[in-house]
């Protein structure tokens, strides 16, 4: 396995962000092949439609060629920029869309296509995404169930604690227990990788 390709999103030039907002076609271009597909599968985790994702995704790299000169190398990656964006505007769109009934990773019409979000993904973004799956699997599943109605569902903790009858302290640190452990798994994995 090509080493370099887990690592293509993470090690996204800053600059290459800052270009891209300010109207360089070949960084907009660049940033765009180093990030899709990732902010696709996030889109269609959170979203459940292949459709609703891309739409959610032409809103993001529409915003990223407007405003990427706001991106601030201090507060992250580009790559966790990115994925901020992508999931604020996927949750957005969840909670400004009619309600309707949603399948985790796959909408009615993808199963009945008989794609899946991971069909669209580089062998990097899936093992990334193996890893992710591995990882909350793992986690005990008081912190995976408050982890996945923040991420996945948007909810503040205030309604994670609501809707799992939790205290809110407790509600907050599972939540940040499992980030934790979401970002030492993906360290080590990185890690292991550069090693290979």
């Amino acid at each position: 396995m090509d080493s370099t390709l887990p690592r293509a999103a993470s090690a996204i030039d800053p600059k290459v962000a800052a270009r891209a907002g300010k109207g360089d076609h070949l960084a907009f271009s660049q940033l765009y092949d180093q990030s899709s597909t990732m902010l696709f599968s996030l889109a269609v985790q959170i979203l459940g439609s292949q459709e609703d994702a891309a739409e959610v995704l032409q809103d993001v790299y529409a915003d990223v060629w407007r405003k990427a000169v706001r991106y601030d190398v201090g507060r992250g990656t580009p790559i966790a920029w990115l994925l901020t964006l992508t999931r604020s505007r996927a949750i957005e769109r969840l909670r400004t869309s009619p309600p309707r009934i949603r399948r985790q990773n796959v909408s009615t019409d993808d199963a009945e296509n008989g794609t899946t979000a991971g069909q669209f993904e580089s062998p990097a973004d899936q093992a990334v995404r193996t890893v992710i799956s591995t990882t909350l699997a793992d986690l005990p599943q008081a912190q995976r169930q408050a982890l996945e109605l923040s991420y996945y569902e948007g909810l503040p903790s205030v309604e994670v604690a609501t809707r799992l009858s939790q205290p809110l302290d407790t509600v907050t640190a599972r939540i940040r227990l499992g980030m934790v452990k979401l970002r030492e798994s993906l360290h080590t994995y990185w890690e292991q990788d550069k090693s290979a």
